[in-house]
């Protein structure tokens, strides 16, 4: 019989030798449903990413079940065991410190694998801050790129802020309290102090704040601020009639030339000719 026939004629949580992939609030425990604290009751046992944070949802809701700890630190050796787990016949959930297991954390590596062996998964939907501070951004959200965290090795960062510079769809970012002033300097670099961008910070929580409406003004909102609490970009993509590359984007291009050895004729003979313009042009935006 067909999977997707089973699937979406079960009834009963939870089931045996499923794998469930169970939301969490991201801040404001009322977020928490009633079918995933049923899951988190009722299954054989709980991996979650920290038993500290897991618990005190299950202190609020007064559930007891056994946790286990399922981190990036241990997930290669802890997914064997709960693979053979599920395949005699318990029922496993997973869970992140705070919203949905698989966004940024080791659930995706446990997933792969789960579905790898033939199990079936089931994802109990809840709170995810992407989506949060998206829906809340008044920032086009029918089409958009989630790229969290940006990765710490510069070459590799610059990469992915020069595509996110460039592209028409809105984009969501993860980022710490700490780096926060860092990538919006980035940002201000390639894509321009008027371009749209919102960052949400504590998001569900008693002190969530919005903050907007461009770079320019984000900047100078943060300037001199102590920054704590969980971060949420969102960056509003490029129009298409504003898709010829700007200033922002020539001058980092003709940067990275430079520093790799080219002579600034060289460097920007090259530029003219990818973007199809005149190394007069080149200058005069430089």
């Amino acid at each position: 019989m067909n999977n997707n026939y089973l699937l979406s004629h079960r009834k009963e949580e939870p089931e045996n030798g499923i794998l469930y992939m169970v939301g969490t609030p991201i801040g404001n425990l009322n977020d928490m449903s009633q079918r995933a604290l049923n899951i988190l009751k009722n299954v054989s046992l709980v991996a979650c990413e920290d038993t500290r944070q897991t618990k005190k949802i299950m202190n609020k809701f007064n559930i007891s079940n056994q946790l286990i700890s399922f981190n990036k630190h241990n997930s290669s050796i802890k997914t064997p065991k709960i693979v053979k787990d599920l395949k005699e016949g318990k029922s496993i959930a997973i869970v992140s410190d705070a919203g949905m297991p698989g966004i940024c954390d080791p659930g995706e590596e446990i997933a792969r694998s789960v579905k790898s062996e033939g199990i079936d998964i089931i994802c109990i939907p809840g709170a995810c801050a992407a989506i949060t501070a998206l829906v809340s951004s008044g920032l086009p959200s029918s089409s958009f790129v989630f790229e969290g965290f940006l990765p710490k090795k510069q070459i590799d960062r610059d990469k992915i802020l020069l595509e996110i510079s460039k592209n028409e769809k809105t984009t969501i970012i993860y980022e710490s309290p700490k780096r926060l002033k860092k990538l919006l300097k980035e940002l201000f670099e390639l894509c321009g102090g008027e371009r749209e961008i919102v960052v949400a910070r504590e998001l569900t929580k008693k002190f969530e704040e919005h903050v907007g409406n461009n770079i320019n003004n984000v900047m100078e909102f943060f300037r001199d601020k102590d920054i704590i609490g969980e971060i949420t970009i969102i960056v509003k993509g490029i129009q298409k009639r504003n898709l010829n590359p700007n200033k922002f984007i020539i001058k980092k291009d003709l940067n990275d030339l430079i520093n790799a050895g080219l002579s600034l004729s060289a460097a920007s003979k090259y530029l003219s000719k990818r973007n199809g313009l005149k190394k007069s042009e080149i200058y005069k935006m430089i």
